[in-house]
């Protein structure tokens, strides 16, 4: 898909005219004739809200709402559909659904058709005949244990595609990718490149030769290079981005491991009425050394619009790539492994310890991505070492997969917020049962239901764009564990709807440091809401197919579902 161009001084005046109109005060509003679910400390199911300008101004019955909001009210009839606050994405790369805007679509079903390593040069192919030679070619999201091969596409196949354009395929986890022998030229690569500390270049077994395969850090040249939009094809991303978060009715964004420049163009976005939802941003280690150095600042031109969040840091890598760093092997090695082969880490644990007391002793939070539990055990010792616990600090686990019973005990000692990638039970649920962690493994990924046991505060997140947005198949997953085969993946993890919808508004908010503000309908919040199609409290099973009808933010309605 080419990306949208628009001039730069249309967006200006577009972006000026939409501030200008966004800074007016939301007209006084009532929502009444559905279920209202606060998500307060009561979790309190009402029948009436009402806001005023930006905030909530009362919560309650419908009469009593009603009768606060006068003849001169807006009112929103529910007709039955459910009010909830909006959806805080706990952890993402957002924009980052809106990549699709500018790179090759290569997801497999059920999110896209790729089914064979013919699929995925065909589908690059086409995209090369339209980019000038000697420009990147890239897709995003091939996975290898969907395709009929069950393996990796090579340098090899990738020159199929073409050796005039240096190509490259991002693996779905966003830890791998492959190159095609004109990339490994261009990035200087060759069979007497030593790996990189916390990375692996993929070699033939016999000769030595490069594969084209590129983990964990071996790829970050490739992310940096190939990945590196100019100012309007990062407006395409944006837009798009922005787009999917509304529709899925996600009032606060999340943007993981992000630059200054990143940073300060989502300022300028919302600055200029561009950026139409909330967003927290988390500085990667690079851009918060930068920022304790002094060589670069940043101020929000409103914190309730941009945040600067967690510096985040990346401690291993995916189980679905095998780059997950584990306790014990992997139940079935990955192709030219040996069968003790346990992943490895990206960040050795002495750096670890060092980067948290540097960042907690600056008053900075600390998230560390952590899936494996040999990686969970490292980043548990970090905290612990630097003194980085409780309230004030809110550590967080990413992802925090396969989190054991004995972490999920230190997590609560230390007042860590493990935030779950549960929807990791749907999508690759099988593989990881029959694959990637073997039976008894699998069956305690993700858990939830240990965690909430503990009375420890976690969220959960769709790490989108690893899969798209989608807050209520995510509270589905945590819900119901189902896989994709229909199989219940840990029963015994599974949580109550109420528990899993405050996983992703006043729990994520909290996580933020902005439960006073946001995730839970009540007087004085702001106004972020969302409306459904129907109650997911009313049917566990089916919360999935529920649609959302409209998003709120600020007390202004910004996404509206057609037909609704």
């Amino acid at each position: 898909m080419k990306p949208f161009r628009l001039g730069l001084g249309a967006v200006l005046v577009l972006g000026i005219a939409f501030a200008v109109w966004s800074a007016r005060e939301a007209p006084r509003t009532l929502y009444v004739g559905g279920p209202v679910i606060t998500l307060n400390a009561q979790n309190a199911v009402v029948s009436g809200l009402g806001t005023d300008g930006n905030r909530i101004a009362i919560v309650g019955d419908e009469e009593s709402v009603r009768a606060w909001g006068g003849e001169d009210a807006r009112v929103v009839e529910l007709a039955g559909r459910a009010l909830l606050p909006g959806f805080i994405d706990a952890h993402g790369h957002f924009p980052g659904t809106g990549i699709y805007a500018l790179v090759v679509d290569l997801n497999s079903p059920p999110i896209g058709d790729i089914e064979t390593i013919d699929d995925l040069l065909d589908r690059m192919r086409t995209r090369a005949a339209e980019t000038a030679d000697g420009e990147w070619v890239v897709g995003f999201s091939y996975d290898d244990t969907l395709l009929a091969e069950n393996r990796h596409p090579t340098r090899d196949d990738l020159d199929k595609v073409s050796m005039q354009h240096p190509v490259a395929v991002v693996h779905v986890s966003g830890h791998l990718a492959v190159v095609n022998s004109k990339a490994l030229d261009a990035l200087g690569l060759d069979g007497d490149t030593p790996d990189p500390v916390g990375g692996h270049l993929g070699r033939d077994a016999t000769t030595g030769r490069l594969t084209g395969l590129l983990e964990e850090t071996a790829m970050l040249e490739v992310m940096a290079g190939a990945l590196a939009p100019g100012p309007l094809e990062a407006l395409a991303v944006l837009q798009k981005g922005a787009r999917d978060y509304v529709e899925a009715g996600v009032t606060t964004a999340q943007s993981g491991a992000t630059t200054a420049a990143m940073i300060e163009g989502f300022d300028w976005a919302s600055r200029l009425g561009l950026l139409p939802l909330r967003i927290v941003v988390w500085p990667r280690k690079e851009t918060a050394d930068r920022l304790l150095d002094g060589d670069w600042h940043f101020e929000s031109h409103d914190e309730q619009w941009v945040r600067l969040g967690a510096v985040k840091m990346v401690a291993d890598g995916s189980i679905q790539g095998f780059t997950g760093y584990l306790r014990e092997p992997y139940y079935k090695p990955p192709p030219g492994k040996d069968p003790g082969y346990r992943g490895y880490p990206r960040i050795l644990r002495d750096e670890l310890i060092e980067r948290a007391g540097r960042y907690h002793d600056a008053g900075l939070q600390i998230a560390i991505h952590g899936n494996g539990d040999a990686s969970i055990d490292d980043i548990l010792d970090a905290f612990e070492a630097a003194g980085v616990k409780g309230e004030d600090a809110r550590p967080i686990v990413i992802h925090a997969q396969m989190t054991t019973e004995d972490q999920l005990d230190r997590m609560q000692e230390l007042g860590v917020i493990p935030s779950f990638f549960v929807l990791h039970t749907f999508y690759w649920g099988d593989r990881h049962h029959d694959i990637f962690m073997g039976p008894q493994r699998a069956a305690r990924m993700s858990p939830t239901r240990g965690a909430l046991d503990r009375g420890l505060h976690f969220t959960i997140h769709a790490d989108a764009p690893i899969v798209p947005m989608e807050p209520l198949r995510l509270v589905w997953s945590a819900v119901n564990r189902r896989t994709r085969s229909g199989r219940v993946l840990g029963p015994d993890q599974r949580i109550d709807v109420m528990d899993a919808l405050r996983a992703v508004t006043l729990d994520a908010a909290y996580q933020h440091f902005e439960e006073g503000l946001k995730g839970s309908l009540e007087v004085g919040k702001l106004a972020d809401l969302v409306i459904l199609s129907e109650s997911p409290l009313e049917n566990p099973e089916a919360i999935d197919r529920i649609r959302v009808d409209e998003t709120v933010v600020d007390g202004w309605s910004i996404y509206h579902r057609e037909g609704s």
